[in-house]
């Protein structure tokens, strides 16, 4: 054993320990380790060699494991790998199923309840951010809605093509844009217009409209998104009818000022104005809507609040954007977690370009990550922010844990 390396090695793990205030039995819990293991190693007794208990320590500790070996350490998310690594299933699937298709599979010997909870846990599980078991779930859930629809007539038939257009949106599109797939997840809001166009449903074409938006913005077309979500507004708003009408038609107001950002072609006044009314629209439908699932989405005050976070951090103000969040209470939406990690994600983009609140950033980047860590990993606006701060002068602890968190993103600083 090389004495002096796991001497260096121990005196660097027992020194985030006591700067995280961890017991040695709290880290050896946390880890997976004994207490006596722990113990020789802070000790220098035995060297931390093997790579899997470099990760555990690093993991709990919330450090890269570089700060405790003094070596480079290949980065890794192994839940992204997960959700990538499943992701030919979900090409397979989006390729091969459409209603003008005959199934390959029998219908599920199931009630439309039944398949009605299976697109609520897979709605449950895009907004908790939980890519890698959802991008598995998903070839199964479209093939047997596709089954049952087959098969299905009168308002049986209706309420199976309902249930596969909200399997389609948000689960499968907002996941795919999330982790990349532009393509994909254009088949999939594709997919969801063809269900949609037998619906003859005006709401729901409005919706098929709000999913092409996302798409559309995600392959960098800002104006034929604005475009898109303005003529969905214009079907909808001949059709408000119910609250969940008015709450997609918020959800199109925000969409709307998101692609307003985007678009590096407008002028900046024109186009902050412009933001500015979609977002008081958008706060004078959610005062009325109140906080609401609608759609399997998460309109209301609070989202309104936390896109104009997220809008002032895109228009580059700030200052306004931190101001704004001092009002946002995120954890209201307590089924959304990727919604809470995205208020946090954008405070931290913003934290970080204000001179003298670069801890905070990082700061409000862990807090992100906390809550849910493959929406955050994923994240190319994050991304990009953390190799922003990478090369500030930052405290001592703070420098770490960005480190820590460059780590579990795939980040090689």
């Amino acid at each position: 054993m090389d004495e002096e390396q796991a001497l260096r090695i121990g005196i660097r793990v027992r020194s985030a320990r006591r700067q995280r205030g961890m017991s040695l039995r709290h880290l050896a819990g946390v880890a997976g380790v004994s207490v006596g293991y722990l113990s020789m190693v802070e000790n220098g007794q035995r060297l931390l060699d093997r790579s899997s208990f470099i990760t555990a320590f690093a993991e709990a500790l919330q450090i890269a494991p570089s700060e405790l070996t003094g070596q480079p350490f290949a980065p890794v998310d192994p839940h992204a790998g997960a959700a990538h690594e499943a992701i030919p299933g979900l090409r397979l699937a989006l390729m091969s199923l459409a209603l003008a298709t005959p199934p390959d599979r029998r219908p599920p010997q199931a009630p439309v309840s039944v398949l009605a909870d299976r697109v609520e846990i897979a709605s449950r599980l895009y907004h908790a951010a939980e890519y890698d078991t959802l991008a598995i779930k998903l070839p199964t859930l479209l093939a047997d809605l596709h089954a049952a629809a087959a098969v299905a007539d009168g308002a049986t038939r209706s309420a199976t093509l309902k249930l596969l257009a909200d399997a389609y949106h948000p689960a499968c599109t907002l996941l795919l844009k999330n982790l990349g797939y532009t393509d994909l997840a254009f088949i999939a809001v594709t997919r969801a217009a063809e269900v949609i166009a037998e619906l003859d449903d005006p709401i729901y074409t409005a919706l098929s409209g709000f999913f092409h938006t996302h798409v559309l913005m995600s392959a960098g077309s800002p104006a034929q998104a604005l475009a898109q979500a303005t003529h969905a507004a214009s079907v909808l708003e001949a059709h408000l009818s119910s609250p969940h009408a008015h709450a997609l038609l918020g959800e199109l107001h925000l969409i709307s000022a998101t692609s307003l950002t985007q678009d590096r072609q407008r002028p900046g006044n024109a186009c902050a104005e412009e933001v500015v009314g979609h977002l008081d629209e958008a706060a004078e439908l959610a005062s009325r809507t109140g906080e609401t699932q609608a759609w399997h989405l998460n309109f209301g005050p609070t989202n309104v609040g936390i896109h104009q976070v997220s809008l002032n951090t895109d228009l580059g103000l700030h200052g306004e954007a931190v101001t704004a969040g001092d009002e946002v209470h995120p954890e209201v939406l307590a089924k959304a977690p990727g919604r809470q990690a995205a208020f946090h994600a954008d405070l931290g983009r913003s934290l970080a370009h204000l001179r003298g609140r670069e801890t905070e950033a990082v700061a409000a980047l862990l807090t992100a990550e906390k809550i849910a860590p493959q929406r955050i990993h994923t994240s190319a606006p994050v991304r990009n922010t953390v190799e922003v701060l990478a090369d500030r002068q930052l405290p001592a602890h703070a420098a770490r844990n960005l480190r820590g968190l460059a780590h579990r993103a795939g980040l090689s600083l």
